[in-house]
């Protein structure tokens, strides 16, 4: 249903919390009867009398004032900031297409998928339809049977196949699973900017692991999929067993270093053009996708040996009519809920990250470290990679993980 519109109304991130305890937990079961009917409990403390509404009105209004002042100075920040980066993108896109004027000025419809996206190795594909939203989400599986769910999690600009090496490695021991997120490739889209939020992203993945027949995994992530695994793992603790994290942290975390560390949001300038309608797609196709070449293929910050039919799966889903509206707007979600409170984070969890991450500085490692509970993170920064270690150094990070779930296996 790419371009249909489904969302749920009510948010699964506040049903995730326990549930509320029963007024009768107390009664007890004697000589093997039910429980007789609970007496009253009689109390010697005076009941207090609620606060009127209009008094507790009265004194959170400044508080609910200046939120929302705060949130209008933060959105007016990111529109200007979205605006000069708009003026930025552009040039390079015209530029694109005065360089390369025979590709012209829009991203050629590819036809048909490149083989490497068929490959047999990698897994079989499959679709799912979500419990929560009724959404049908493509995804590659391996290794059913063999051993607990490993469930990856992609970023943009990329899909499933970006973990087309982890899905050979570690498919003799896991159920490997490399899922489309909602918007991308043959997944289902929607249309509305709303049906992009966090807190409907994480009941995707709740319902992915439910669906394939688990009650938790290890969740392997990169990127954007590395902000909804920080949240997934809070919210849906016993979902999850182990994570594997790679150049990404929580938004929490991300909000606040950012602030302190202005360098973060320069090298994060592409977040503020996505914050604006239509422009970036019709930018990001320019001169045949030009852009989104540079990125994949850039001699400093791309993937290093990434040949011509793996930089085609990647370009294939996006050259398809909306093919980047939902990639897009996880990213005009984003400031939605600013600011985020710092939330402690306790999920047993190996972090990678890049030396060379053009994107992300290396401070964030130790910003992400200061909120985990002692001894329930274990970090690397791999010397010489930049922000793509799933495919520029597997075998660096199939290392690490072997390592990080070595007991799980024993």
């Amino acid at each position: 249903m790419r371009g249909g519109s489904l969302c749920p109304s009510r948010s699964p991130v506040s049903s995730a919390g326990p549930a509320a305890p029963d007024s009768t937990v107390g009664s007890q079961i004697k000589d093997g009867g039910l429980p007789g009917p609970v007496a009253p409990v009689q109390s010697s403390v005076p009941e207090r009398e609620d606060m009127p509404e209009f008094v507790v009105t009265a004194l959170l209004a400044p508080s609910r004032l200046s939120l929302k002042l705060l949130r209008a100075l933060v959105m007016s920040l990111v529109y200007l900031a979205a605006l000069v980066a708009a003026v930025v993108y552009s040039c390079i896109a015209l530029t694109n297409v005065l360089c390369r004027p025979r590709r012209g000025c829009c991203g050629r419809q590819r036809l048909s998928a490149p083989d490497c996206l068929r490959d047999p190795t990698l897994g079989e594909h499959c679709f799912l339809t979500l419990r929560s939203s009724g959404l049908r989400l493509h995804y590659v599986s391996a290794g059913r049977g063999n051993g607990p769910l490993m469930l990856f999690l992609h970023g943009f600009p990329e899909n499933w196949f970006s973990w087309r090496f982890q899905l050979r490695e570690f498919q003799s021991r896991f159920h490997v699973v490399a899922v489309d997120l909602r918007g991308y490739g043959p997944s289902d889209a929607p249309k509305d900017v709303d049906c992009y939020t966090v807190d409907l992203l994480l009941a995707d993945i709740k319902d992915i692991i439910l669906g394939l027949g688990y009650s938790k995994c290890i969740l392997v992530s990169h990127d954007w999929g590395a902000i909804l695994a920080w949240n997934f793992s809070i919210y849906f603790p016993s979902l999850v067993d182990r994570m594997i994290v790679v150049s990404g942290p929580p938004m929490s975390v991300f909000q606040e270093y950012s602030v302190r560390h202005i360098g973060q949001f320069f090298r994060s300038n592409y977040l503020f053009l996505f914050q604006l309608p239509w422009l970036p797609e019709r930018l990001l196709s320019l001169s045949d996708f030009q852009i989104l070449k540079d990125v994949f293929t850039n001699r400093k910050t791309g993937i290093p040996r990434l040949t011509p039919c793996e930089l085609e799966a990647f370009l294939y889903y996006f050259s398809q009519p909306g093919g980047l509206t939902g990639p897009l707007n996880y990213y005009r979600n984003l400031f939605k809920n600013f600011p985020l409170e710092p939330q402690e984070l306790s999920t047993p969890t190996l972090l990678l990250w890049g030396e060379k991450d053009h994107t992300l500085q290396q401070g964030l490692v130790g910003a992400i470290s200061s909120r985990f509970v002692p001894g329930r993170l274990e970090s690397h920064i791999l010397p010489g990679s930049g922000h793509w270690i799933p495919q520029s150094h597997p075998q660096e990070m199939h290392q690490y993980m072997w390592a990080f779930l070595q007991d799980l296996l024993d």
